[in-house]
């Protein structure tokens, strides 16, 4: 009944299997972002997302991104930096490649190759989870020098007495995600934020009531 009514009053027609484990939102909101070749969200168009591992190591003195986990890998150290630089290639060539493919087949079968690559793909979603991180670090320092307003969600984020901080945010939520945890709601809002996209999130189990 539940699918049923996907495809009756949702309108979605395709339904792709993703594997499961603690990256399978990232995943599932990565896939659907490549597959149908949606471009880079405009602030990555202004921005070299490759000089943002240097900018928050050096320019924001944050040192405590050594103890950035990277999924089930945990606390590489100083190699963080450089591990961090080889995301951000990945996700960057790798976006850019798929989206400049106007065949939709075409971009299929190089989405199909792309996410059945363990070491390929986890560099993507680290990367995102990177930016997720810088993305919270240039909310909270705007919020200490300027008392300037910032969107809503990044005051959720900070209210939770486990996020306070971008240091917090990154020991307690981001460093689990890949390894233990998947997203909280919060960080789901943030994802989709960040990539400029609406997150649509479908509980089949809990068809017939308001948390469908």
């Amino acid at each position: 009944q539940a699918y049923e009514e996907l495809f009756r009053s949702c309108h979605i027609k395709y339904l792709r299997q993703v594997r499961r484990d603690n990256y399978s939102v990232v995943r599932a909101v990565l896939f659907q972002i490549f597959s149908q070749g949606i471009p880079f969200p405009s602030w990555m168009k202004e921005r070299d997302i490759l000089k943002l591992p240097e900018k928050l190591l050096y320019s924001q003195g944050c040192n405590w991104i050594q103890q950035y986990s990277f999924g089930p890998e945990r606390y590489t150290g100083p190699n963080a930096f450089g591990k961090l630089r080889k995301c951000m290639e990945a996700l960057k060539t790798n976006w850019a490649e798929i989206s400049a493919t106007r065949d939709y087949e075409e971009r299929g079968s190089m989405c199909n190759t792309l996410f059945s690559d363990e070491s390929k793909e986890y560099k993507l979603y680290e990367a995102i989870k990177f930016i997720m991180l810088y993305e919270v670090v240039e909310a909270y320092e705007q919020i200490k020098s300027t008392d300037e307003p910032v969107h809503n969600l990044f005051s959720l984020l900070f209210a939770r007495d486990s996020s306070s901080d971008p240091l917090s945010f990154m020991m307690n939520h981001l460093n689990s995600i890949g390894d233990s945890v998947c997203l909280d709601q919060v960080e789901l809002f943030l994802l989709g934020y960040l990539l400029e996209v609406k997150i649509r999130v479908y509980r089949l189990h809990r068809f017939n009531t308001e948390e469908f």
